[in-house]
């Protein structure tokens, strides 16, 4: 009951479910005021996500490289570091897993699929170690080295692409046959794109949490966050854990890349622009307050909402861009926890009185 407790605390649930309120409460005043009817577009948000079986298998293909890419931000912040380079992290596992995937084509998918995956993950860990290692042993601010590190890896997946694995008269790779070991239920989800990168996603989700809060090796991540000075008093290798967090950090990120091209499109393209997985991975690190669990049911949010927008926008002719004012409000409440708490006040003053009465 103690551990229930703790968790189920005012900060860790009542607090990031007023947020969301408060930000659906924003949406419908906006498509008020642009003369739609929130109660239908919400509605129909819900029945795009949960009206077939199709729909909702996409919805977890939307959220599973939400959820990744969340817990590598998550990750690295509860570490004491800024990881803006989880885009980068996502195209270097996604490049990596593609050219692994393409060169050993001969070999059986029973081996070639994991043997990518890995090789995915641990480029997308590698990118973002090197950050870590600039940080420890440079002292070079990591949020700028990952954000430069963000269009390296753009343009060098781009590079890697367009000279060794291009299609013929196509802006992409060749197909990646080896990838159709990667569908997941494809039968219940009516051929939806729902692959093996989901459970993989809540997996790392309890490793995290594992990790960070059982082992000796976590413990001292969180010290270093906590405060690297007084960690490194007290005995702890502060540049070697820099360093492993960022790995770990950009391992769940390069596993975002990595199922992507491996479980969803099956091939690589050759990106004009940053595909933004990372990006939204800091909104889902953000709405999940930086917590294992809480990033998993941020990203399920997140993705809900973005694959739910399209049918608003169809059914009730409400613009997919306002679903992102409506994320934008969630976080603006979760990270301004003093306006919901003074929403609350009221309630909790009344709940003393009734236990003084």
């Amino acid at each position: 009951m103690n551990k229930l407790r703790k968790i189920f605390t005012l900060d860790s649930i009542i607090v990031p479910l007023v947020a969301i309120l408060l930000g659906l409460i924003v949406g419908a005043i906006v498509m008020l005021i642009g003369g739609y009817n929130p109660i239908e577009a919400y509605v129909a948000l819900l029945k795009r996500v949960v009206g077939n079986p199709y729909d909702l298998g996409e919805t977890i293909r939307q959220i599973t490289p939400l959820v990744l890419t969340g817990l590598g931000v998550a990750f690295a912040f509860r570490s004491g570091m800024f990881n803006i380079g989880a885009d980068g992290q996502v195209l270097i596992g996604m490049t990596t897993a593609t050219a692994v995937s393409l060169s050993f084509s001969g070999l059986s998918s029973t081996f070639l699929v994991p043997l990518a995956v890995i090789a995915g993950g641990i480029a997308g860990g590698l990118w973002a170690a090197f950050a870590g290692y600039l940080k420890a042993k440079r002292g070079i601010n990591e949020v700028i080295t990952t954000i430069m590190m963000n269009w390296i890896a753009l343009y060098l997946s781009n590079y890697v692409i367009r000279h060794f694995f291009l299609l013929k008269g196509q802006n992409r790779s060749e197909d990646i046959g080896a990838s159709a070991a990667m569908t997941f239920l494809a039968d219940i989800f009516n051929n939806a794109r729902v692959h093996w990168g989901a459970m993989i996603a809540l997996l790392a989700a309890v490793f995290f949490y594992v990790y960070l809060w059982k082992t000796k090796q976590g413990y001292e991540m969180r010290a270093v966050g906590f405060n690297a000075n007084a960690a490194e008093y007290a005995g702890m290798n502060v540049g070697r854990n820099v360093v492993k967090a960022m790995f770990i950090s950009g391992v769940f990120c390069g596993l975002a890349g990595t199922f992507e091209v491996l479980g969803v499109f099956h091939y690589q393209s050759v990106f004009a622009a940053s595909p933004g997985y990372g990006f939204d991975g800091i909104s889902v690190a953000l709405l999940g307050m930086n917590h294992p669990f809480g990033v998993v049911l941020g990203g399920i949010l997140y993705g809900v909402l973005t694959y739910g927008s399209a049918g608003m926008s169809f059914a009730v002719g409400v613009p997919p861009e306002l679903i992102k004012i409506i994320i934008g409000s969630i976080i603006f409440f979760i990270a301004a926890q003093g306006i919901v708490r003074f929403v609350l006040k009221p309630f909790y003053l009344k709940r003393k009185k009734e236990k003084v009465l």
